[in-house]
C-alpha cells in the first residue's frame, strides 16, 4: 500500500524535475532505500504534486516564496538547491537579491549574509554574475 496518490506523485515528479533538474531528482530517488523511500515518494506527491501542482501560483512565484521561507529557516543546503531551481524557473538575479533582502530584513542580517554567500556561489557556477559580482 502506498502513502500517497499515484496521480499526485506523477504530477509532482514532473514539477520537481522541471524545477530541480531531472538528474538531481532521479539521483535522490535512486538513493532512497526502504527506510527513506516512503518519505521521498510522499514528499514528491505532497510538496510537488499538491503544493506546486494546483496552478494558483506560477513556478517563479513559488520559487521566490521558497527562497524567502527556506532562507528564513536557515536551511542553506536546501536553499542552494532551491536557488538553482528558482533560476530554472526564470527567477532573475535581481529577484534573488530582492528575496535575500526580505530574509535579511525579517530574519536578520546574518541570515541574509548566509543567503548571499550561497547565492554568489550558485550564480557564479551558472555564469550569472558579471565582472563586478
Amino acid at each position: 500500500m502506498t502513502a500517497f496518490d499515484e496521480d499526485l506523485f506523477l504530477k509532482g515528479l514532473e514539477q520537481r524535475k522541471a524545477t530541480l533538474g531531472a538528474e538531481y531528482v532521479e539521483r535522490n530517488l535512486a538513493a532512497a532505500d526502504g527506510f527513506s523511500r516512503p518519505f521521498q515518494e510522499a514528499m514528491t506527491a505532497w510538496c510537488w504534486g499538491f503544493g506546486w501542482g494546483d496552478g494558483a501560483l506560477d513556478a517563479r512565484t513559488r520559487s521566490l516564496m521558497n527562497l524567502a521561507m527556506i532562507g528564513a529557516l536557515g536551511k542553506m543546503h536546501e536553499w542552494e538547491i532551491h536557488c538553482n531551481g528558482a533560476i530554472n524557473n526564470g527567477v532573475t538575479v535581481d529577484e534573488i537579491r530582492a528575496a535575500i533582502h526580505v530574509v535579511a530584513i525579517y530574519c536578520g542580517v546574518p541570515q541574509g549574509l548566509e543567503c548571499f554567500r550561497v547565492a554568489r556561489r550558485v550564480l557564479a557556477e551558472r555564469g550569472l554574475l558579471d565582472a563586478q559580482g
